[in-house]
């Protein structure tokens, strides 16, 4: 498509390739990132593996370099730089450091690493691993250098996994703004070992209108800020001023007007508690505010954000290693825009917008670059009215994750569903989704999920690129198991390469259109339409033109398809009723359809009572050679042999039927199984089934355990 957005992996590089009809994907970044395993190295490489629990899935691009006592991993610079910092992991409970070498020169200062906030248990979590691998640590080199300089990091003996250097030219830092009043001057203690606390809670209250200015320099503070309104708190650069605490602000409310820029806030939080409000901003900053190029790292969440924070702009940040979200929209989230920042080892979901209490709405997650969130999906929309995902850039989500979903998982009561027109515009995925191990099954790299209620708003997904997903590319399926419908959603305009299975995931019930999606090299088959649970209802794909690759249907429901393995041819003698959704003209208390298509003898199907002709109809998704039926009763001896009079009818489109056996009766007796077979002629292709019960010995209704549908006489 004109429209696709193309990624490339040159020599370590991660980038968006955007024509000039569409934005690029992700985040304009100040450094660059190059992945270990395109590196030198006298190490070992790991990976790429994509399961839950191993170091090389949690990592960039599903690869890293180990490397132990004297071995060294080393990079070239593709551009200038004079900073680093480096995604490692260490085994749990280690630490240690890296020796630096520029250009073969060992620099005086090393690079500590530590598993302290790494290895997290979310026990609470279903489906939850120890998760949370690795950690990021930076470093001035202290010389400018220049594209094609080398820098190597070397083990001085703990075994440390290098994941990706991030190389970065850093500005000195900057003076302080006139008129405006120094933490310094307020006591504030610049290396770090007194408490700051006071100090910046005076210079808050001082400067009310004005800027609060956080010179170059450590600062602790013990305790969160409160009562921030109608000031700026401005740093010399998030290299330069650093403030060290674990919860920043906390406060319900403000009246506004709040400006956070350019220094890091840096925590110690080593653990997950929900309960605990250890973030840089828990609450409210109020309508009118801004977050910008702040460095985040070792919270619990960057931002959570709940009461008025009207037409808030986050932008120009970066989020490290946050145990849970990097930011979440907790609701009432009116005009907010989230753009152009940097998200990497968020422990949850990295952008959440989760309509709790009040809607979400017209609010945004745009231009933002997310890698490697480890618990949860790269953006997360749950709920809300009138939201918008745009030219997003989402690589290597882990377990219970997509690169992008839009659903209406509630958690908690008051829930907003999704409203409106969701919108989800330009955006890139790589290697995103993911094997939930709650379902037993996979999640796409784009997912609609209709988890604790019906999607009825207008979802319109356009423009989409995704790359090497390790299953599929679409999914729509109500997650929560009570088959609740996805409808209203339009696919227009993707480019699907290297998707591991299938580009279309249907589970749910309900309809999507898809026009100008164009696929290569798909796994297994183009389309896997098969309801979660069984006889939930169909999903309806209309094809709008344009599509091409992926015209197959995976053939055998009661299978996953695996990623690479393709299409197989389908068993013969497989039941094709099985799992099917089913329906009828009535049923008795919970003796339901689906009960006939179950796979267990010993539930069934019973119509309404003394109301013949009664007839129960099942969809076996596509038109299918059908040439027997086994209809069964439950084996018990408890029923007594009867005879129910059953006629068989055809159709291809559920509206038009045609008789494909006639009315005649049909023991069933328990001392031979309790079954009885009908034999239909040669050429019965029909897609949807029906049996007609007139008549039953045994009971006034129309009765089946099972019925099984076979393509062999």
């Amino acid at each position: 498509m004109s429209a696709a957005i193309g990624v490339v992996l040159t020599t370590g590089l991660l980038t968006a390739l955007a024509p000039t009809a569409h934005a690029a994907a992700g985040a304009t970044l100040p450094f660059t990132s190059v992945e270990a395993e395109s590196a030198t190295t006298t190490g070992t490489r790991i990976g790429p593996d994509y399961t839950q629990g191993t170091l090389a899935s949690e990592a960039s691009g599903r690869q890293a370099v180990r490397i132990t006592a004297g071995q060294r991993v080393e990079f070239t610079l593709p551009r200038a730089a004079n900073a680093v910092n480096v995604a490692y992991s260490v085994p749990d409970g280690q630490s240690g450091t890296l020796n630096v070498y520029v250009n073969g020169t060992r620099l005086a200062r090393t690079l500590a690493v530590t598993s302290k906030y790494s290895y997290i248990d979310t026990s609470w979590i279903p489906g939850a691993r120890t998760h949370h691998f690795y950690d990021n640590a930076r470093l001035l080199l202290g010389q400018n250098l220049q594209a094609g300089d080398k820098v190597a990091f070397e083990s001085t003996g703990t075994q440390v996994t290098v994941d990706v250097a991030d190389f970065e030219q850093v500005a000195g830092a900057a003076g302080q703004p006139a008129g405006s009043v120094s933490v310094t001057s307020k006591g504030a203690d610049p290396t770090g070992n007194g408490d700051s606390t006071q100090a910046f809670r005076d210079a808050i209250s001082a400067a009310q209108g004005g800027v609060v200015w956080i010179p170059p320099g450590e600062y602790r503070l013990t305790s969160s800020l409160g009562g921030v309104q109608n000031v700026t708190l401005q740093g010399a650069g998030n290299w330069h001023s650093i403030v060290h605490t674990s919860r920043f602000i906390d406060q319900t409310n403000s009246s506004g007007g709040v400006h956070i820029k350019d220094f890091a806030v840096v925590g110690e939080v080593t653990e997950r508690v929900d309960s605990s409000p250890d973030n840089f901003v828990n609450g409210s900053l109020g309508p009118g505010s801004s977050v910008s190029g702040m460095w985040l790292q070792h919270l619990k969440v960057g931002l959570w954000l709940t009461g008025n924070n009207d037409n808030l702009v986050v932008e120009n940040n970066r989020f490290l290693d946050m145990t849970a979200d990097g930011l979440n929209l907790n609701g009432n989230a009116r005009g907010v825009r989230v753009r152009n920042n940097f998200l990497r080892n968020q422990g949850d979901d990295a952008l959440a917008m989760w309509s709790l209490y009040a809607p979400d709405t017209d609010s945004s997650f745009e231009n933002n670059t997310i890698t490697q969130p480890n618990l949860a999906n790269g953006i997360a929309i749950y709920g809300g009215t009138d939201i918008a995902v745009r030219n997003n850039l989402v690589s290597d989500t882990n377990a219970l994750g997509s690169g992008i979903a839009i659903s209406n998982q509630k958690f908690l009561d008051p829930f907003f569903p999704l409203a409106g027109t969701i919108t989800v515009d330009g955006n890139t995925l790589v290697r995103a989704g993911a094997m939930n191990p709650n379902w037993n099954h996979p999640m796409g790299a784009l997912r609609v999920d209709s988890y604790d209620s019906a999607v009825n708003a207008t979802v319109k997904i356009t423009n989409t690129t995704i790359t090497d997903s390790p299953y599929s590319a679409f999914e729509f399926v109500s997650g929560g198991g009570q088959g609740y419908p996805v409808r209203n959603v339009t696919v227009d305009g993707a480019t699907v390469r290297n998707t591991g299975t299938v580009i279309v995931q249907a589970e749910a019930q309900g309809a999507a259109a898809f026009r100008n999606v164009t696929a290569t090299s798909v796994g297994s088959a183009g389309v896997y339409n098969c309801p979660y649970p069984a006889n939930s209802g169909t999903f309806a794909l209309t094809d709008g033109g344009g599509n091409s690759g992926w015209n197959t249907t995976w053939s055998d429901c009661s299978t996953w398809p695996q990623p690479g393995q393709g299409n197989p041819e389908p068993d013969p003698n497989r039941n094709l009723a099985k799992g099917r959704p089913a329906t009828a003209t009535g049923s008795q208390d919970v003796y339901t359809p689906g009960k006939a298509v179950d796979g267990d003898p010993n539930s069934y199907w019973e119509s309404a009572n003394n109301a013949f002709p009664q007839s129960w109809t099942v969809d076996l998704g596509a038109s299918q050679t059908v040439r027997r039926l086994v209809l069964k009763l439950p084996p018990s001896s408890a029923w007594g042999a009867r005879t129910q009079t059953v006629a068989v009818l055809g159709s291809t489109d559920g509206t038009g039927w045609s008789t494909v056996v006639g009315a005649q009766g049909y023991r069933f007796d328990p001392a031979s199984g309790n079954t009885a077979t009908v034999s239909l002629p040669a050429g019965t292709s029909p897609r949807y089934l029906r049996l007609s019960v007139s008549a039953n010995t045994g009971w006034p209704a129309g009765q089946f355990s099972e019925v099984e549908a076979y393509s062999t006489p």
